[in-house]
């Protein structure tokens, strides 16, 4: 795989911010709905005579939507980390908002949404703080590093 120029590596990313942006927004939305979804079903619970049902039901719809509502705003923080994210910025080094390419696939340190292909590229879109992307943080062009038990060669960072 060729590394990409200047002009490609600024629009790529450019529009691989937009589609993680949309997958974030997609998971935000099915976050607030399954939250909505468990607080009717939580609402619509009758009172028994086996009230401990009742009880257990009502706070199974509770923990339920708690569980929900820290995915939506787990995400709301993700998304607004991508916000942050200057496309224009050419990177020497990999650290947050860059993309790092290696001969095999890329990786953008941005937000935790994990493997997707991107047109036609496999693209591992890691958080700020995950494991692998604080391995990255500093590494160039050039530079190796170990992933998926694999030595992995720096093509371009961007």
């Amino acid at each position: 795989m060729n590394p990409l120029s200047v002009f490609e590596s600024t629009e790529f990313k450019k529009r691989l911010l937009q589609h993680a942006v949309g997958l974030i927004e997609q998971r935000m939305t099915a976050a607030a709905h399954a939250m909505e979804a468990a607080q009717a079903a939580s609402n619509a619970e009758e009172k028994s005579s086996a009230g401990d049902k009742y009880e257990t039901s009502r706070a199974m719809g509770h923990l339920e939507k708690e569980m929900y509502s820290r995915q939506l705003e787990a995400n709301r923080r993700e998304l607004e980390a991508l916000y942050n994210i200057d496309c224009l910025n050419r990177y020497q080094t990999a650290s947050t908002g860059s993309i790092i390419q290696t001969d095999e696939s890329f990786f953008f340190i941005a937000a935790g949404l994990g493997k997707i292909s991107f047109e036609g590229k496999d693209i591992y879109m890691l958080s700020p703080h995950a494991p692998v992307a604080r391995q990255l943080y500093g590494k160039r062009k050039g530079d190796t590093f170990t992933f998926n038990k694999m030595e992995n060669k720096i093509t371009n960072v961007f």
